[in-house]
């Protein structure tokens, strides 16, 4: 990413200096051959050149399609994946070649928490084991501080005494969100909370985190595939595909006037309240599959499935799409948008 377009991601009605900042991330995986050498045949482009900051007291949403490098960005931000090159700077600092003990006291400022609550607790350990962990590993273990995180959670005391199969989903992640806070972070990374929970459970456990981050003055950045629910929480958006940030815009301007093709299509699937409306409005249908991310497509990546490149451009200007990349710059449309021929749109 230029430096152009990074200045570009972080534009947006913030101010003062960045909690944590992300710059040019890549990550390839390397796709191994069979037999006994494993040989390296290739490699997935999982991220690409991802630039963005996170303010303080501030949501950033980061949404996309399964498989388009939301999750593998957040790990990123942990130094959970080492990036294949990049920056990742907390307050300023780079973390990116913090040694293990160094990146242990990093931590304590930024912590995780996963998408699934029922494969990231341990099942061998009571609650109050599972949420003191992060304070015995940093040698500041207090009972009290258990109990009141529990608290915090809206869970109560004896609760610390069950194992995690006898919670329901939306509690274990409570318990997950608990012991995430245990060393009084100020950014939570959070890997698609709710969506491995019943919609009626969802609610309580986005309420919760808003709590939290007016009470703890938390900053998030927020991984999710729904954008109703980005939309519910979040300050800022980018929007993520085959690798890349695609668009970015503060919330409500990215669904008034989304400006890339394939934001567009994801808010015209969004369902509308008002029958009126919905029967009126018109969808944007994306067609075909996504492409590989081992072998991305030259020139614009959404281009293969983009309706505008498809029916609205002339042979000339679908060469552009072809051969030329479209930087992440504003065009315009009061936001960054990584289309040449981009355009905002009212949808909703």
């Amino acid at each position: 990413m230029t430096t152009s377009e990074a200045a570009a991601v972080s534009a947006a009605t913030t101010t003062g200096e960045p909690v944590l900042s992300a710059r040019n991330l890549v990550k390839h995986f390397p796709v191994r051959g069979g037999g006994l050498l494993r040989r390296r045949v290739g490699e997935i482009h999982a991220v690409c050149d991802v630039s963005f900051d996170i303010y303080e007291h501030e949501t950033l949403g980061l949404v996309g399609e399964s498989g388009c490098g939301k999750s593998t960005t957040a790990r990123l931000l942990m130094n959970l994946h080492p990036a294949t090159s990049g920056e990742v700077y907390f307050d300023g600092t780079s973390i990116s070649s913090l040694s293990r003990k160094q990146m242990q006291r990093a931590r304590r400022n930024m912590q995780i928490v996963f998408q699934d609550p029922y494969a990231s607790l341990d099942p061998r350990m009571p609650v109050n084991e599972i949420v003191a962990e992060p304070l015995r590993i940093h040698g500041v273990y207090d009972a009290d501080r258990v109990r009141q995180l529990l608290h915090t959670v809206g869970l109560r005391p004896e609760h610390g005494n069950r194992f995690p199969h006898e919670f329901s989903g939306g509690q274990r992640q409570r318990i997950g969100i608990a012991r995430a806070l245990a060393l009084e972070p100020r950014l939570l990374v959070l890997d698609e909370p709710v969506s491995a929970l019943d919609v009626s459970i969802q609610a309580g456990v986005l309420n919760l985190l808003e709590d939290l981050q007016a009470e703890l003055g938390l900053s998030y950045l927020f991984v999710s595939h729904d954008l109703s629910v980005v939309r519910h929480v979040a300050d800022r958006i980018a929007v993520m595909y085959l690798g890349k940030i695609v668009e970015f815009a503060p919330t409500e301007r990215l669904f008034e006037a989304p400006a890339h093709p394939y934001t567009q299509a994801l808010i015209s699937a969004i369902p509308i309240p008002d029958p009126h409306k919905e029967r009126s409005r018109q969808r944007i249908v994306i067609t075909g599959d996504v492409p590989s991310p081992g072998s991305p497509p030259s020139g614009c990546r959404f281009r293969t499935r983009c309706p505008k490149f498809a029916n609205q451009l002339s042979e000339s200007d679908q060469k552009l799409c072809i051969e030329q990349e479209p930087e992440l710059v504003d065009r315009g449309q009061g936001h960054p948008a990584a289309c040449h021929f981009a355009s905002s749109e009212s949808l909703l």
